[in-house]
């Protein structure tokens, strides 16, 4: 669920980047329509996890999934292509997540 929410998410965000010529309004307008789809998902998502996770697991969760998706997307969706800078960051993301889930020091 939370990976069906953020394809969401990413396209209610980034995705009208890919028509910058049509108007702001409508490029909200639509976004919020796809983020409620977002929050159909996530919210469930989360209240279920969290039976489970603390919400700091949770949220580390969503990030290394939004990173995942995001850069399926940026390459996939909007042809933009991915360095060595981003992967070298989003090592160190997931290196962080790591932390989060081992446990104390």
């Amino acid at each position: 669920m939370l990976f069906a929410s953020n394809v969401f998410m990413t396209f209610a965000w980034y995705g009208h980047l890919k028509y910058k010529t049509s108007p702001l309004l409508i490029a909200i307008i639509v976004s919020w329509g796809i983020a409620f789809f977002e929050y159909c998902l996530a919210v469930p998502a989360n209240r279920i996890g969290s039976a489970t996770y603390t919400t700091a697991e949770l949220k580390t969760i969503q990030e290394v999934i939004t990173l995942t998706v995001f850069a399926g997307f940026s390459v996939l969706y909007l042809k933009e292509p991915l360095t060595i800078n981003h992967l070298v960051g989003f090592a160190f993301i997931c290196a962080g997540a790591y932390f989060i889930f081992k446990g104390p020091l």
